[in-house]
């Protein structure tokens, strides 16, 4: 064989090679990790304000207008801002969404409830 020839050869079985892990890798499915829903549901059942606050941090704008999210902002400074108080752990990143487009009147404002006497 000739140079010409022998570099067309290598050049086809490489292309060949290429489209058929090409072809393998779309074929497979995506694995989804098991320990992402475990360690949310443990993390749900040890602390509910936990919850809460990342429930609070994937609504959006709708939170600050949420009842629920000013209490559970509210216990949660008064947790941080407590003398001696750290936090054990950072909460997780929230999903980033697409902002909505922008509108030409503000939210309504809510105002804040006193904490219940305990």
């Amino acid at each position: 064989m000739d140079g010409k020839m022998l570099a067309r050869v290598g050049a086809i079985v490489f292309i060949a090679a290429a489209v058929t892990a090409t072809a393998i890798e779309m074929t497979r499915k995506e694995d989804t990790p098991i320990y992402q829903s475990v360690d949310r549901a443990d993390a749900e059942s040890v602390d509910p304000l936990r919850a809460e606050l990342i429930r609070c941090a994937g609504i959006g704008e709708a939170g600050p207008r949420d009842r629920s999210c000013l209490r559970a902002w509210a216990e949660n400074r008064r947790r941080f801002l407590a003398p001696g108080a750290r936090p054990a752990e950072r909460l997780p990143e929230a999903p980033q969404s697409p902002r909505p487009a922008a509108t030409t009147s503000p939210a309504p404002a809510v105002p804040l409830q006193p904490e219940e006497a305990r």
